[in-house]
């Protein structure tokens, strides 16, 4: 199947499968019940700490590389909950859903990588 990453704030469409929350945050200006959330794993979400490092100043490019192993470290002992996602994307298709401002460089993707078994290009 596929796994796509959309901004949660983006219209549902129903190639969208199973939504995933992948952000530790609700999303401001959405109800629980409009975001139609399959699941909400928040254990593969980066932790507070994480995320508040990442998004401290506007050097988050320079700090991509040392994020990714950061939070691949942070969710490495959250295996079950990957192997999940990876059993419902062989049933159908995933939408990875955040609240990110910038969607070329986020965690969606990092995750997105980890589901499907492949390296990441960003």
């Amino acid at each position: 199947m596929t796994v796509h990453i959309k901004r949660i704030y983006d219209e549902i469409s129903p190639d969208d499968g199973k939504r995933i929350l992948v952000d530790r945050l609700w999303p401001r200006g959405i109800s629980k019940v409009s975001a139609e959330l399959d699941l909400w794993p928040k254990a593969l979400t980066p932790s507070t700490d994480l995320r508040r490092w990442y998004h401290q100043d506007e050097a988050m490019a320079s700090r991509w590389d040392e994020f990714k192993q950061r939070y691949l470290q942070e969710i490495q002992p959250h295996q079950a909950e990957l192997e999940q996602l990876r059993a419902w994307e062989k049933e159908e298709p995933l939408t990875l859903l955040t609240a990110a401002k910038h969607m070329d460089k986020n965690h969606a993707h990092i995750l997105k990588a980890l589901i499907l078994n492949t390296s990441l290009e960003i």
